[in-house]
């Protein structure tokens, strides 16, 4: 029996450059083809500090930003993508002045102006498995769902919580094994010169 795609002496299978060119285009393009576009509008949920690896992560992709850990719904005027940098911290919740209810107010509406602006939301979770506990996993259920894209440490998804809600969103997932990583991925889902 003879088989359509088979290894040579004279190099890989020419199929195999093909399914790799596809997985290229398809991690640089996470919306089916159109990338993020700039300005990204940075925004914690939570109050973790891990808010601010993200503007890190940014400004190394190239990526023209804006950090404004305690933006509001108004701050969305000028912004093509949002960043939900997702981790709850009593310790920043409190320097913000804020309750995690209240928190989640000020996110609930930051997502209906953004679907209501047809702003694509990225959901990112820097922190790993030490900033998951109740109050992070209780942000991360009630406002992944809303995501275009997400970008997680692998750690952060040990219980393959993130995981299962993007299964089931249809969201798509990225996972690096360290946070200098998500450079270089967060890089290739926006456009090229962003």
């Amino acid at each position: 029996m003879r088989y359509a795609c088979r290894s040579s002496a004279r190099g890989p299978i020419p199929g195999l450059w093909l399914l790799a060119s596809l997985l290229v285009l398809w991690l640089a393009a996470p919306l089916g083809g159109q990338p993020f576009q700039p300005p990204l509008l940075i925004v914690s949920a939570g109050q973790s500090p891990d808010v601010q690896l993200a503007g890190v992560l940014a400004r190394r992709a190239g990526i023209q930003h804006t950090l404004n850990p305690t933006a509001t719904s108004q701050d969305l005027a000028g912004a093509r993508t949002v960043a939900l940098v997702i981790g709850a911290s009593l310790k920043g919740l409190g320097a913000a002045g804020v309750d995690l209810n209240k928190e989640k107010e000020r996110i609930q509406a930051i997502l209906a102006e953004a679907q209501k602006r047809q702003i694509p939301v990225l959901v990112l979770h820097l922190g790993g498995e030490q900033r998951r506990g109740d109050l992070t996993d209780e942000l991360i259920t009630a406002f992944l769902p809303a995501a275009r894209w997400a970008l997680v440490l692998e750690s952060s998804d040990q219980d393959g919580l993130f995981t299962r809600i993007c299964r089931e969103r249809r969201i798509p997932l990225q996972r690096v094994a360290r946070t200098a990583d998500g450079a270089e991925v967060l890089k290739a889902a926006f456009r090229p010169g962003s």
